[in-house]
């Protein structure tokens, strides 16, 4: 049984659930400073290829000496497979994904810049079906659980977009006065073929934001549903991290070569050398390597499912660094959003239990959330009975 949920990509790890699942909302706390910090740097002006590109080689820089000395015993021989395999990672998870985010962040803003994240969940669902990494058997109670944990979560992230409610903590004159700041910085000219070609069609800036936002989120998903299987055959968590920077900077070099024309782009200013220190180190070296681990740990679902607390940590960060006010919406949005997290989690337990033989006992509530042994997460789940 232990050999069918390792194929899936998951590997079986004592004690290590509650560290993953303390780790990632460490994580996203962190992401939710990432985007208050970068939309000040995006305000300066600084080019988004050129902030990319300093903030993956900073992370590589990091990643790969500690992957070097603390997995010289443990780390495979690299094949072929593995090789394209590290490319596709460093081009959704490291290229793809930041270079669409700080784009669509550039023409919107980092409250909706972290509301679009949620959607990472349904992307990473939808690919690791087709991967056959996850199976959902509606017959089942662990089954519904698991997609209507995910639709509350989810929910949960769109209701902070659409509702705001009256503040709760803060001054709502001061956020109108800080939007109009922020706004009066201006926008980045509209450049390139292809977002040429978008505003061709009809689009607006803000329309176009919202379409690299989702790429950015698709490029994610991918990320996630492609690690856990290569977690699998290579599984060393910082080496897998420091090849996908590897070909992430690559690609950032080749792309930086024929878009960035001004030589001037590349000096940065104090806030800009300041946020790329905190994108590099925080959102990249060490979230990176924290998802990584996680996902070896956890699957690729579960792991996604953290991401909609990134509009509740933006919310509560910017209330503290710009005096953004906190609103009903986000409150009401954010117990959704870890009701969803605590259901899916629930359901995962379950069929952990089930697939490892154990006959699960007792109510919702009374069962652990988080098991100490035999730790991981399959995801896949028997079909309905005949």
């Amino acid at each position: 049984m232990a050999e069918g949920l390792e194929s899936m990509g998951v590997v079986p790890v004592k004690g290590g659930s509650w560290k993953a699942h303390m780790g990632l909302l460490l994580s996203q706390a962190f992401y939710g400073g990432y985007h208050v910090i970068t939309k000040v740097a995006l305000n300066v002006g600084v080019n988004q290829l050129v902030f990319c590109f300093y903030r993956d080689l900073l992370a590589f820089t990091i990643l790969a000496p500690l992957a070097f000395f603390l997995e010289r015993r443990t780390r495979p021989p690299i094949t072929k497979k593995l090789l394209m395999s590290f490319f596709f990672l460093g081009l959704t998870g490291v290229f793809g994904n930041q270079l669409l985010f700080l784009i669509g962040l550039s023409y919107t803003n980092p409250t909706y810049a972290a509301a679009v994240q949620p959607t990472i969940p349904v992307f990473t669902f939808m690919f690791t079906l087709m991967m056959g990494i996850e199976r959902l058997n509606l017959f089942s109670y662990e089954g519904l659980a698991k997609a209507g944990g995910t639709v509350i979560c989810v929910s949960g992230a769109i209701f902070m977009v659409f509702y705001r409610g009256p503040a709760v903590i803060g001054d709502n004159e001061m956020d109108q006065v800080a939007q109009i700041k922020i706004s009066g910085r201006g926008q980045p000219e509209p450049s390139g073929w292809l977002i040429n070609s978008l505003l061709d069609i009809g689009l607006d800036s803000f329309q176009l934001g919202v379409v690299f936002l989702i790429g950015n989120c698709i490029c994610m998903a991918a990320f996630l549903a492609i690690q856990a299987p290569v977690l699998k055959k290579y599984p060393a968590n910082l080496s897998v991290t420091a090849y996908s920077f590897v070909f992430g900077v690559a690609l950032m070099v080749i792309a930086s070569y024929f878009m960035v024309n001004e030589s001037t782009d590349w000096i940065l200013t104090q806030s800009e050398i300041l946020a790329v220190a905190y994108a590099g180190t925080i959102a990249s070296a060490l979230n990176y390597g924290i998802i990584t681990w996680s996902n070896k740990i956890l699957g690729p679902t579960l792991v996604s499912l953290y991401n909609p607390l990134q509009p509740a940590f933006s919310a509560f960060l910017s209330q503290i660094f710009l005096g953004t006010p906190i609103y009903v919406g986000s409150i009401l949005g954010g117990s959704f959003i870890i009701a969803g997290l605590y259901i899916v989690t629930w359901a995962s337990y379950r069929e952990r239990q089930e697939t490892s033989g154990v006959t699960p006992n007792g109510s919702w509530i009374s069962e652990p959330l988080i098991h100490e042994q035999n730790e991981h997460h399959s995801g896949r789940i028997q079909g309905p009975p005949a």
